[in-house]
Order: C-alpha cells, then structure tokens, then sequence
C-alpha cells in the first residue's frame, strides 16, 4: 500500500469538479491526502465549499459534508500549485464527432506557470489516444525550461488513469474497481499508483499512456456495440409483431448468449461518444464501431416514428414523457435520448402538451425550459392527466407505478418495464 506517513499527507488538485472529478476529490481526502478541487463554476465552488454536492450520486453527501469540514477539501476557480495534479476535464466530441480536446488545453495552459518540477500530472478524462502527449506537449510549450526526461529537477511525470465507474455506483466503485495506470515518462505510472492506492482496493493493471487510453475507449465501444445489437433487434421484431423483450429472455436461455436490453438510445459521456474517438483515431478500419454508433443514434427517431402518428390525431394531445436522464435513478441528463425525445416532440407536436417527469432534477434544462409546450410534471399528476404515456427511463418510481393507472392510455414502453 501507499507509503505517505499520516504527517505528510500528499497535496493534491483536481481539476473539474464533475461527476467524476468530485467523487475522486472527496474519496482522496476521505482517504489522506489534502485535495483542492478546481472548477469554472462559481455555484458549484460555493455549493461544495458548504460542504454539499451540486449533482445526485449516492453515499457522496456524507464523504463531502465530512471533508470539507475537516478541511481536507475545499473547492475553488484559481488552479493552486499542488504536488499531484488530477485532470477531470469533458472531452466532448466536435459536430463533425471528432475529440475537442480544448478543455484539456485550458487545463495544462492553467497547470503550466505553477510547475516547480518533480510534478504528477494524472489525466483522468477520457480521452482520444495521444491525449496524454497532447497534456505533455501543451504544458512544455508553455515551459521550455521542463523536460519529460526523468531524473531532473525539473522532470515533469505524466500518467493516464481512466475512470471505469457506473453513475450511481461511482462512490464504491472508486474503491472496488480495478484500475488501469498508463505511463507516459520515468515512474509516473508508479507514483500515480501510489496515489490511487490511498482509496483503490482494486487490482492495478500497469501499462503505457497510450493503451490505457484506449483501454477506455475499447470498454465503452465494446458496450455500444451490444446495445446497438439488441436495439436494432427490437426494430427488426417491431416490424415482424414479436415481442423484443419476450424474444430476449427465451434466447438469454442459450448457455453462451447474453443480448442486453434495447431502449429508446444511448446516452451519458461515456458510451454515446467515447466510440466517436475511435472512429476518429482509424475511420478506415472501424465500420463496426461506426455502425454501432449510428444505430444507436437513430433509436430515437424509431421512438418518435411510432409515436408521433397517433399523437397527431389526437387534439391538444396531453403526453406524459417518464424520465429525461440518461440511465435509471440519476440526474445526469448528458447526451440523454430521452431528453432528445421530449426536446424533438415539442417541435413535433406544438399544441401537445408534453408533461415531463423526471423526479431527480428540480428545474428543467435550458433548451426544454425554452419550450412553451414542455412542464416539468409530478409523476402521478403527468400519468393521469396524460392520453400517451411514454416510458423513457426506468427509475424506480417508474418501476413501481400501479400499472391500473395506464388503464385507458396509449402507453409506449422503450424500457420494457411494463411488458
């Protein structure tokens, strides 16, 4: 385990304070080392510098409110010197779906004029092979007098350690899951193993910066391509009348098959873009991967097909949409199909009145508040009212309707909850 003595606690910045950089801040200072967490927005510094979260994810009040304080976290917008830097940074993809890796640029410009030497720079985002060396070359751009050549004082060490947690289940994931640490120069890759082991019970797979990049990117595609598997099966069963979710379970019985559940998409940061990266990296030799993607991406629009033609004949058609994040029981609504769904219904339909019901967000986002004819609904309120009940997420409260209220009502289940 790590050799840091209880007097020497490790200095640490995290920088992005999102859903993965706050967990990994609060379970680092929950675990011995002084975390100082950055982010550009002053609502959530202020949110967490109360010692509370500004997003849902279970177990992670308690670890916040205990470490702030005790003084072992504090968050802020000025990027402090730090013996170990964490970059959390979003690594969304362009509108011609290739990496934009300019936060991560922003990061390394920011980290440049604080460097000392002797310095652990880990990338966490999620990133495009190469992005690592981006880090690199950005920060020594900025610093001639650093080298990446280890044993100076002024060497400079780079790891890439990707996070592999599921939303809802990121505080003990942290702990349990094991961890790849890709190196970049001299002994980054150990001494960023020995940060991580302050909280990771997990096995540590030791590679190159390089590998572990892709290492991320190969788990998410690898999870699209299953997804997009079975919601192409559950399109071709549509036109054939099978029930998908009856079909699943009779050939989940084969000993070697295991086809997952089709939905109305994908979404999140992870699984909806992380394949982008690849196809950008080898656009030649990754049709599989594309097609995946593509797939999944056109989910929504087979929702909308089957659903629009009997909203249009009903007059001020009251639609009740049951969820608007990304997978069950979070509020993270990023890349979320349904939250396309609703946001292209209200186009669709202008005199509808679309209830939205999403028990994990308080207010609705930005471009779905902008539209006249969308409300954030209580459940119960939305459901009975509603003449179509669409069923996008499946949150527990969903799961658990009494199913008489749906008596009477046009009712599409892309979860497969209720057939």
């Amino acid at each position: 385990m790590n050799s840091f003595p209880e007097s020497n606690r490790p200095s640490v910045a995290v920088i992005g304070l999102g859903y993965i950089g706050l967990p990994t801040a609060a379970v680092l200072a929950s675990s011995g080392a002084d975390v100082i967490g950055v982010d550009i927005n002053q609502k959530n510094v202020d949110v967490i510098n109360a010692g509370q979260v500004p997003f849902v994810e279970p177990d992670m009040a308690t670890t916040v409110a205990g470490v702030v304080s005790q003084g072992y976290l504090q968050a802020t917008t000025v990027t402090p010197h730090a013996d170990n830097y964490i970059v959390a940074v979003p690594t969304p993809f362009t509108d011609g779906k290739r990496p934009d890796l300019s936060y991560i640029e922003t990061a390394g410009k920011q980290i440049a004029p604080l460097l000392e030497g002797n310095e652990l720079i880990i990338l966490e985002s999620t990133s495009p092979p190469g992005a690592t060396e981006f880090l690199a070359d950005t920060i020594l751009a900025a610093r001639p007098d650093l080298t990446l050549k280890p044993g100076s004082a002024q060497s400079i060490y780079f790891a890439h350690c990707p996070e592999r947690v599921l939303p809802g289940r990121i505080m003990i994931e942290l702990r349990t899951n094991d961890r790849i640490v890709g190196t970049l120069n001299g002994e980054a890759g150990e001494r960023a193993r020995e940060l991580y082991e302050l909280f990771c019970e997990g096995e540590f797979l030791m590679t190159d910066a390089r590998t572990a990049e892709m290492a991320k990117l190969t788990e998410n595609a690898y999870r699209d391509v299953n997804i997009a598997f079975a919601n192409e099966l559950s399109m071709i069963s549509d036109g054939l009348d099978i029930n998908v979710w009856e079909l699943i379970r009779l050939a989940n019985h084969h000993p070697r098959v295991n086809i997952l559940q089709p939905g109305p998409g994908v979404g999140g940061h992870c699984i909806a873009v992380d394949p982008w990266f690849i196809v950008a990296t080898a656009p030649e030799r990754s049709s599989l991967i594309r097609t995946a993607r593509e797939v999944n991406d056109a989910k929504p629009g087979f929702v909308l097909d089957k659903l629009l033609p009997q909203a249009k004949r009903i007059a001020d058609v009251q639609i009740a949409a049951l969820g608007l994040a990304f997978k069950p029981n979070i509020d993270d609504l990023r890349e979320s199909p349904a939250r396309q769904i609703v946001g292209r219904l209200a186009d669709e339909l202008p005199q509808a009145n679309i209830m939205a019901v999403e028990p994990n967000i308080e207010e609705l986002p930005a471009e779905l508040e902008a539209r006249e004819n969308v409300t954030l609904t209580e459940m119960n309120e939305a459901v009975r009212a509603a003449d179509i009940v669409l069923l996008l997420v499946d949150h527990n409260e969903f799961v658990r309707l009494d199913r008489t209220h749906l008596a009477q009502k046009i009712v599409h289940d892309t979860r497969g909850v209720w057939s």
